[in-house]
């Protein structure tokens, strides 16, 4: 039989476990920042002569919209606010809130505007376009300040007039240094951090703990946190427990959101740049981060001939044999193909010009009166077509020099497709000229004859 007053402890324990909470709050949330100035690592936001610390001074901002990556201080910043204005924090979690809770919420503010609400939405991206619509009234009345923070590009994902209505701020990755100086101090703190376990750490230590976060503050304090627990009291964290947690590290990334579309616009970029060590970076952490194989290697098609193109044929057929080789054996082994492939691409010399070439072709047409197939083009195969005046006076083009009879294949001729001189294009250059010369030749000799 469970003994009631372990269940139900005295109201004198109150204090005892209202500490015990505070001391099993993840070290990230204990070592929060509780004013402006103990934010580090967004200077260019809350620097000397910023927009923000004026605002907040004295407190005439509306609404706010704060955007960065995960564990820069949104949430910090947004907390900070409400401290030091002395309004009422409300906040929310996009995924987890619905369209009732809000109103309530809204209901409040209005009939306390003495309160000064400030509404915190955490991952507002998620929001749909009704349930953002739903925050404008009071937005727009001042009943609410609302602070919005994505991870996602504001244009994108915020409804227009609600982005129109708000201050837009952009938090940039937590610097190595700011990240370090932070853990130093998490080390040292006997009240919020963990210096009651006195553990040691270098600073070399610490930067590279710092450098495995990737600029988000978050991780690297959860971090150190579960080094220095697997840390015995009074010892030090040396590079072997280092090791031991880097083995098991999870690189950022979002392999259907922004973090997928930057990465991958980066590894295009580098490609079409020609530079193979970029590109395999960026592979890298493609296939690290739990990309879709199959996806890279449909991009490297498509990069093979709309970036390397004619400058060098072999790129489509490298990148189309490693889109089948990602088919055939799949992960990890595949990861040869797509590396293959990307140094070839990266490597291979670059024309774009039969892809401008086409659409070149395309915008005209689009622009243009329509131009009919000539008759001595047209299909003559059938007796009606035949006797329609189709496919007379053609002539067959294998039956001339170099494949050249001199007729035009456009009522208006028009010239969409000019060769750089890169790589094999170089020759297809030459060649171009070389025929155009030849037709020009040839018609004039026609009509001369007539």
């Amino acid at each position: 039989m469970v003994d009631q007053s372990e269940m139900f402890p005295p109201e004198g324990n109150s204090q005892h476990r209202e500490v015990a909470q505070k001391h099993h709050r993840p070290l990230a949330v204990r070592m929060r920042p509780r004013n402006l100035s103990e934010v580090i690592g967004q200077e260019h936001l809350v620097g000397k002569g910023c927009l923000l610390p004026q605002l907040i001074q004295t407190d005439s901002f509306g609404s706010i919209m704060l955007y960065g990556p995960p564990g820069c201080g949104k949430t910090t910043i947004a907390e900070v606010i409400a401290n030091e204005t002395g309004s009422r924090f409300v906040r929310i979690n996009a995924v987890l809130s619905n369209v009732a809770e809000m109103r309530d919420i809204l209901r409040y503010a209005r009939h306390k505007p003495e309160d000064r609400t400030i509404l915190f939405i955490d991952e507002i991206h998620r929001f749909n376009k009704a349930q953002q619509d739903l925050l404008l009234p009071d937005v727009e009345e001042g009943n609410i300040r609302l602070i919005g923070a994505t991870t996602h590009s504001p244009g994108h994902y915020i409804n227009a007039p609600l982005l129109s209505r708000s201050h837009l701020f952009r938090l940039e990755p937590v610097s190595e240094e700011a990240v370090a100086s932070i853990l130093k101090r998490a080390l040292e703190d006997d009240e919020r951090g963990l210096g009651n376990r006195r553990v040691t750490a270098s600073g070399e230590i610490l930067k590279s703990i710092a450098g495995l976060s990737d600029g988000d503050l978050r991780r690297a304090l959860n971090a150190l946190e579960t080094i220095c627990l697997g840390t015995s009291m009074g010892g030090s964290i040396t590079e072997a427990e280092l090791a031991k947690y880097a083995s098991e590290r999870q690189i950022r990334y979002d392999a259907n959101e922004d973090e997928h579309y930057d990465t991958i616009s980066a590894f295009i970029k580098s490609i079409r740049g020609c530079d193979p060590d970029a590109a395999l970076y960026w592979l890298a952490k493609m296939i690290v981060g739990g990309e879709d194989p199959r996806f890279i290697a449909r991009r490297l098609i498509i990069q093979a001939s709309e970036d390397v193109g004619l400058a060098d044929s072999r790129g489509l057929q490298v990148a189309t044999a490693a889109a089948q080789a990602v088919e055939y054996v799949g992960l990890p082994e595949c990861q040869y193909a797509l590396a293959h492939a990307t140094v070839f691409l990266a490597m291979a010399p670059k024309s774009n010009r039969a892809g401008e070439a086409y659409f070149a072709a395309k915008k005209h047409l689009q622009e243009n009166p329509l131009q009919s197939v000539p008759y001595h083009l047209r299909d003559a195969h059938t007796k009606t077509a035949k006797s329609m005046g189709y496919g007379v006076d053609y002539i067959y083009s294998h039956e001339c020099l170099e494949n050249i009879s001199g007729q035009d294949y456009m009522p208006e001729p028009k010239t969409f497709y000019k060769p750089r001189t890169s790589g094999s294009e170089s020759a297809m250059a030459e060649r171009l000229k070389y025929l155009k010369q030849l037709k020009r030749n040839l018609q004039s000799e026609q009509k001369n004859k007539k």
